[in-house]
């Protein structure tokens, strides 16, 4: 049996329709975003692979509420990890697209010609979270025989360790979506990754 990964984005937070770069702002799951965790607890509890044997997240209260909600009919408290944290996006949190590029202009056309490097005022870069991401998530599942571990975080954390195992340049890093509590399952074979399933999501699969 391979050592099994369910990497999971965090439920529907509150205000999630303004499209704002929350970064590490931290902001509560609406009421549908818990109702979505709790959906994927009862697809994973379903699940024939070995059970979930220890879930991680990141330390931002939308991801540790997400894993709680998870964990709860599992008997399992999560463990926060700040390595897994979204962007931070500096001076651009909590600011729209339209927003940014009105304000900062000249910063916006240098994130549009180089949004792998670039960083904002105080922020990150796609290759800072990158670098600080993937050591804390293969670290995790390094040697762990036929446990299975689930891991929520955040839209960009998941999209740069999915890049990262199958291959994708982290420029191309967009063409890899995740919804809001969507579920990823990575099975490695002697450390080796095979993607099974991607940016499932239960509750729209159910009417698919």
């Amino acid at each position: 049996m391979p050592t099994r990964v369910y990497l999971i984005r965090h439920g529907i937070t509150v205000d999630a329709n303004q499209r704002r770069y929350k970064g590490q702002i931290e902001v509560p799951l609406s009421d549908e975003g818990i109702k979505q965790a709790e959906r994927l607890a009862e697809f994973i509890l379903k699940r024939d692979a070995p059970p979930v044997s220890r879930i991680f997240c990141s330390d931002m209260g939308r991801a540790v509420k997400t894993a709680e909600t998870i964990g709860q009919p599992l008997g399992i408290t999560p463990v926060p990890l700040k390595g897994f944290r979204e962007r931070h996006f500096g001076a651009w949190e909590g600011m729209t697209f339209d927003e940014i590029k009105a304000a900062y202009p000249k910063e916006f056309t240098s994130w549009a010609g180089d949004p792998l490097n670039f960083s904002p005022v105080g922020g990150e870069s796609t290759m800072d979270v990158s670098l600080r991401t993937l050591p804390v998530f293969y670290g995790l599942v390094k040697d762990r025989g036929e446990q299975t571990t689930a891991v929520v975080a955040h839209g960009g954390v998941n999209r740069i360790i999915l890049c990262d195992i199958l291959g994708i340049p982290l420029t191309h890093i967009f063409r890899v979506e995740q919804d809001f509590a969507c579920l990823n399952i990575i099975d490695f074979y002697d450390g080796v990754p095979v993607v099974k399933l991607m940016n499932y999501v239960p509750e729209l699969c159910h009417h698919a």
